[in-house]
């Protein structure tokens, strides 16, 4: 250091200069460790603003899509409730109205009851659906109404095949043949998971069961095979027509008419013979499912094919003589599983039937 033309040295130690850097090396450390510090700190407290303000977005953004969803549920139901109602007046237009009464023997469900709980629930918990609720309750009562319809109208076609002389059963056990049956599988599910309703399931059954029985009506005789002069020959026991006796086992009836009158084929289905068999002549059968057939013979000339579908009183041939006959007459047989039945009780009770009859008793009480 020079001072009025003096020089003056200042000597400092080794050991000086080590605790001088040493407390500023200190003094900067810390500086950088605050400076870290703030630096950290203003970090975290960024994150985490942003955090509150997506956690805040993400809040106003699930209220407006839960008012959005509530107003579509309630579009929904709208939409659901007015084609239930389409539903309803259709099958009552239809079918009348549904029995919900429930008689001795039937074992169709109810869930009213449940459904009116599923309600209150749904209406406690989550009130925008119960709406859904509802429907879903008039829903299970439309299919068990349904079921109850179908279930009392196979009951009904059961007692008509019953008074016939029918084995309700085995014709049930004849549709139900799987032994010529194919096609995609198509599975049916009333849920999301592939299940489906118990409920459903038996509305289903139900109605294969009355579809089965009540075609199976369908296919009875239900038209006279032809214009009833009166009745040669009745089903059963009778003497020889050839020689006058020997008593035989005649399998069906026996309809005098004149040669060339028409010959109408009793039910709707399909022929399934044209041609001649022994002690028949010229005879078709008709098949009309379920295992019923039925024959008409000794014709003089055809007016039906094989494969053809015929309906009821439509004209298959004409009525002659040939085969095994003493003159102009239709043999008219009904065979269940080739086996011969009395024709008499179909013809009786068909509605066509039973007004030539009472239009023939009151001829009878004008005479």
């Amino acid at each position: 250091m020079r001072s009025q033309g003096q020089v003056r040295f200042i000597k400092i130690s080794a050991r000086v200069q080590m605790i001088a850097a040493g407390a500023i090396a200190a003094l900067l450390a810390v500086w950088l460790l605050s400076m870290a510090a703030m630096a950290i700190s203003s970090v975290l407290s960024t994150r985490h603003r942003l955090a509150l303000l997506d956690r805040e977005a993400k809040v106003a953004s699930s209220e407006s899509r839960l008012n959005a969803y509530g107003e579509n549920i309630g579009k929904v139901a709208d939409d659901l409730k007015r084609r239930q109602d389409f539903i309803e007046k259709t099958s009552q237009a239809v079918l009348g109205d549904l029995p919900r009464d429930a008689k001795a023997g039937e074992t169709v469900s109810n869930s009213s009851s449940e459904a009116a709980q599923t309600v209150e629930k749904v209406s406690l918990a989550v009130p925008q659906a119960v709406e859904l609720a509802r429907i879903e309750a008039r829903q299970l009562a439309l299919i068990e109404g349904l079921t109850r319809l179908a279930d009392r109208r196979a009951a009904a076609a059961e007692a008509r095949l019953s008074s016939l002389g029918l084995n309700p059963k085995s014709m049930l056990a004849a549709r139900d043949d799987r032994s010529a049956q194919g096609g995609p599988q198509i599975a049916l599910a009333t849920s999301s998971d592939g299940s489906i309703d118990p409920r459903f399931q038996r509305f289903a059954l139900s109605m294969a069961r009355m579809d089965l029985l009540e075609r199976s009506i369908r296919g009875l005789p239900q038209v006279l095979p032809a214009s009833l002069e009166y009745i040669s020959s009745g089903f059963g026991y009778r003497a020889n027509p050839f020689t006058g006796g020997g008593g035989e086992f005649h399998p069906g009836l026996d309809f005098k008419g004149p040669l060339g009158a028409p010959i109408y084929a009793a039910a709707r289905g399909t022929v399934s013979f044209v041609g001649q068999r022994s002690g028949y002549g010229n005879c078709v059968e008709i098949d009309h499912g379920n295992g019923l057939v039925t024959r008409y013979a000794h014709m003089s000339a055809f007016r039906t094919q094989i494969g053809l579908a015929v309906n009821p009183g439509e004209v298959i041939g004409l009525i002659g003589s040939t085969g095994r006959s003493t003159g102009p007459h239709l043999h008219f047989e009904v065979r269940i599983g080739d086996r011969p039945v009395n024709p008499r009780p179909f013809l009786e009770a068909a509605p066509h039937v039973q007004a030539e009859n009472r239009a023939g008793n009151g001829a009878q009480t004008a005479r």
